[in-house]
């Protein structure tokens, strides 16, 4: 075992070769590396899937075991000061390597086919092996230099990733607001290191609790200063989780290719914040404010999330405001002191969203292959529907994928989020109502997004489509050649607003390059799996992207149930933590009364159950939902109480939508407000800083002009001055 440990390095270096040699060989012998690009894809499948049963095996061995192992070796020797660089091995480094790489294996296979069409797929694979070990060196470090190192290559990786379609001027404006978003809160997490590195003197994880907690029992540190480094510390997890104030990027990294959302909004950059608190917990757990500050962060997340996700239109919007919420869950556990709550959570979460974010980009892949079907409405929910007959395997993965984050047993978000509500009555109250209510919306909007998608009629700019693919022109997402118009023939297939209302529909369409064309199959192939007709309709996905599909669904119903104790006091998931929890000088002990959980569950169920009943009741399958808004509209009689109705569901359309004018307020005080005071210390700096210089200056040369026309050149006009003030200077000296 100890052996095993000891090559425990290799885990986040082992995806690295494929980048770097993907990188030369573009640059070295661009041709053959092209021309062998399924060759890369099946690398990174293949080095990611040796770290995840490497991580397996060392998983394994800590719930057996209990064990705890770090290895470090000295960097920069100096003094008193030193800089260790190593690997820390505990059952949180286990759990976050086996969900990267698990979601990350899948995601890259999905990726195979779903990319197979873009030129630039060979740079899509190494930007997703960069990402992974970037990920894996986050986790696997032992100090907060290396924490911190490994975090900015993530902020990289991910800029990369959500502008992979850089040409694309909203892809673009998307990367960069992670980024800046992501900076402000990068720069306070390196304030706090510092802060901590002042105030113990090391960055080791080990001998910082250690010192720490032996200068707050002795009362040897400043409560206000100390409060504030670890706020700091946290404004770093509150970027990167996308946590109330800095949450605004993550809706707008949507407009990177769906893979990504995946697997950044699933297991990866997301979970690096709730990593990085878990991480620092024996930290922050001995500052009571901090922790009350983490769990008010978690619980104003949880709401807001919700909220802003009852109204959108957009698919994957909809599901990463989704994402928002359940990571708010997290870090309200966090805050309340649920560990292993907040973890379980992590890992049912991650799962169940990966599976319904590659179910939204099977239905995209299906719907953009449409003939001139314009890429742009391809994620417009309000334009799809009736898909149920079309694509029934991503039907019903994303049904259980939306019944788990519904809260339905015995599917996996429920056993963990019901630990988090049950904690939450023991904390406060306040947050209790809040977080069963917001348990409520999830159900609603959750199954509000399923219904707009998959059931219903087929929807109307789709009723004239029929029979199958005859030419060799689509659409593949803006980044084929463009090709020829369409025919008047096809033309009239693809309209879909008539009497001069205008359509949404381009009459351009583009075409795939001949080499690209003849490398579309995915190097993983099942026979007679899955539907692999051309047709003008929406058709079920290749092989390749229903694989990892059916692997989630797997995971989705039965990882729950590492949280259940079989026939023994402790599951399994509390036993594998038990180092880290007795570390937090916690009881490890998880026995369960199931009399008092089937009926807390029961009042789960019982509030996720009625969510899906008013969803269905106000988006039930009809041609449009607004049918069923106008029935509620009859029910409510004209006077006082139908004026009220419509400025409550007015208003709450309004705030959702336009997502709680929280980027209005940004873009209309920050923005503008940066630039109007950019503009004054422009002017305060070129008009008075440099300008009381140059004002001396410019003065200097007016007296020198006017004192050289002052003089003659003679020198004995210039001895009876000379002589003249120094006799007035002396006849004043004199009388003074």
């Amino acid at each position: 075992m100890e052996q095993t440990y000891q090559y425990a390095w290799i885990i986040p270096f082992l995806p690295l070769p494929v980048p770097i040699l993907l990188g030369l060989g573009l640059l070295l012998f661009p041709r053959a590396t092209k021309s062998l690009r399924r060759m890369w894809a099946f690398q990174s499948v293949l080095l990611l899937s040796i770290v995840m049963i490497f991580s397996i095996n060392l998983s394994i061995q800590q719930i057996n075991s209990s064990s705890v192992y770090q290895y470090v070796w000295s960097w920069i020797i100096n003094n008193d000061f030193s800089l260790e660089f190593g690997y820390l091995i505990d059952p949180l480094t286990s759990i976050m390597s086996i969900l990267i790489t698990t979601v990350g294996i899948l995601v890259l296979i999905y990726s195979d086919n779903y990319m197979s069409h873009d030129h630039g797929y060979l740079r899509f694979f190494a930007y997703m092996s960069f990402f992974s070990t970037s990920m894996l060196g986050l986790v696997t470090s032992s100090n907060l230099i290396q924490i911190y190192i490994f975090w900015e290559l993530v902020g990289i990786c991910s800029y990369l990733l959500i502008g992979f379609w850089f040409t694309r001027p909203v892809a673009a404006k998307a990367c960069q607001k992670a980024f800046v978003t992501n900076r402000v809160g990068d720069f306070g997490l390196l304030l706090g290191i510092l802060g901590f590195y002042w105030i113990t003197g090391s960055f080791e994880f080990r001998d910082l609790f250690q010192i720490f907690n032996t200068l707050i029992s002795n009362n040897e540190v400043n409560f206000l200063f100390v409060t504030l480094c670890a706020v700091l510390l946290f404004a770093g997890a509150i970027a990167k989780s996308a946590q109330f104030p800095l949450h605004v990027w993550l809706p707008d990294a949507m407009e990177g290719p769906t893979p990504i959302s995946a697997l950044i909004h699933a297991a990866t950059m997301v979970a690096a914040g709730i990593f990085l608190v878990a991480r620092l917990m024996p930290l922050f757990i001995v500052i009571p404010h901090i922790m009350n500050f983490i769990s008010l962060i978690g619980i104003i997340t949880v709401f807001l999330g919700a909220t802003l996700a009852l109204a959108q239109k957009d698919i994957k919007r909809g599901l990463a405001y989704s994402t928002m919420s359940q990571l708010g869950y997290m870090m309200l556990a966090l805050g309340m002191g649920s560990y292993r709550s907040a973890l379980f959570h992590l890992i049912t979460h991650a799962y169940s969203k990966a599976l319904l974010f590659l179910g939204s980009g099977s239905v995209i892949h299906s719907m953009e292959t449409l003939v001139g079907y314009c890429p742009k409405k391809s994620q417009n929910m309000v334009l799809m529907g009736g898909l149920t007959k079309h694509v029934p395997i991503t039907k019903n993965s994303f049904l259980l994928g939306t019944l788990s984050l519904c809260g339905i047993p015995p599917l996996a978000c429920f056993w963990s989020k019901d630990e988090i509500l049950n904690d939450s009555w023991l904390y406060s109250p306040i947050f209790a109502i809040i977080a069963w209510s917001t348990a409520g919306l999830t159900a609603f909007y959750m199954c509000r997004i399923y219904l707009l998608t998959f059931e219903g009629h087929l929807n109307v700019h789709f009723q004239n489509y029929s029979g199958k693919r005859n030419t060799p022109l689509y659409s593949i997402s803006l980044w084929g050649k463009e090709g020829s118009k369409i025919s008047n023939k096809s033309s009239r297939l693809v309209t879909l607003l008539k009497n001069g209302r205008p359509s949404f529909f381009s009459n351009k369409v583009y075409q795939i390059e001949e080499n690209v064309t003849n490398q579309t199959q995915p190097f993983l192939s099942i026979p007679n799996f899955g539907n692999t007709k051309t047709s003008l309709y929406p058709y079920e996905s290749d092989n390749t992207m229903l694989f990892p599909i059916l692997i989630l669904i797997l995971f989705t119903l039965f990882v729950g149930f590492l949280g259940i104790p079989f026939n023994q006091d402790v599951d399994i998931l509390t036993k594998w933590l038990t180092p880290s929890i007795n570390l937090l000088h916690k009881n490890s002990n998880n026995s369960v009364d199931w009399y008092e959980f089937c009926k807390d569950a029961v009042f789960s169920v019982s509030i996720a159950s009625f969510g899906i009943f008013i969803s269905f009741f106000l988006y039930k399958p009809v041609y449009s939902s607004f049918q069923n808004l106008d029935l509620i509209n009859s029910v409510v009689k004209m006077g006082p109480k139908r004026i009220f109705y419509d400025k409550i569901k007015n208003a709450i359309y309004d705030w959702s939508y336009n997502r709680g004018y929280i980027d209005a307020f940004y873009g209309t005080f920050l923005t503008v407000g940066m630039r109007k005071l950019a503009e004054f210390t422009h002017f305060f700096d070129r008009r008075i800083i440099d300008g009381i210089p140059n004002g001396v200056g410019l003065m200097s040369f007016f007296v020198a002009e006017v004192i050289k026309s002052v003089g003659g050149g003679r020198i004995s006009s210039y001895l009876f001055f000379y002589f003249s003030y120094v006799s007035i200077f002396l006849l004043i000296y004199y009388f003074n």
